[in-house]
């Protein structure tokens, strides 16, 4: 059993930074790909980010290239995902997410993961 706990989410206004972490817990967890999802007010969870338990294969939507960093330390099982130049349509809550899966490219689909964290809320003031 793998246990995700976010933190980092906040209130910035845009065009600020924020950095979110997500600390795993179990031996196992340092293989698994993980991502970043998130659901807004009355949407349906999104994704955001996704890397290979390597690193070696990233994605992002399109929305966020070029402002939002996904990278994982697996030495301290955790993810980062370090956004910037924060827009107002970037409020959501943020969950991290990782799959037993041994997916070589890291599905964008909530459904492929199995475990998730709670979520941390990030809110971006115009």
């Amino acid at each position: 059993q793998v246990q995700l706990v976010e933190s980092g989410g906040g209130l910035v206004q845009a065009g600020g930074s924020l950095t979110l972490s997500c600390t795993a817990s179990g031996r196992a967890s340092s293989s698994y790909p993980m991502a970043w999802f998130r659901q807004a007010p009355e949407k349906e969870r999104a994704f955001v980010s996704a890397l290979s338990w390597n690193s070696r294969r990233i994605l992002h939507t399109d929305s966020v290239k070029d402002r939002f960093t996904i990278f994982r330390d697996n030495a301290k099982n955790t993810l980062y995902l370090q956004m910037s130049s924060l827009k107002p349509e970037d409020t959501a809550v943020y969950y991290c997410a990782a799959t037993r899966s041994p997916h070589v490219v890291p599905p964008t689909t909530p459904a492929d993961y199995d475990y998730w964290g709670q979520g941390t809320q990030v809110t971006v003031s115009s």
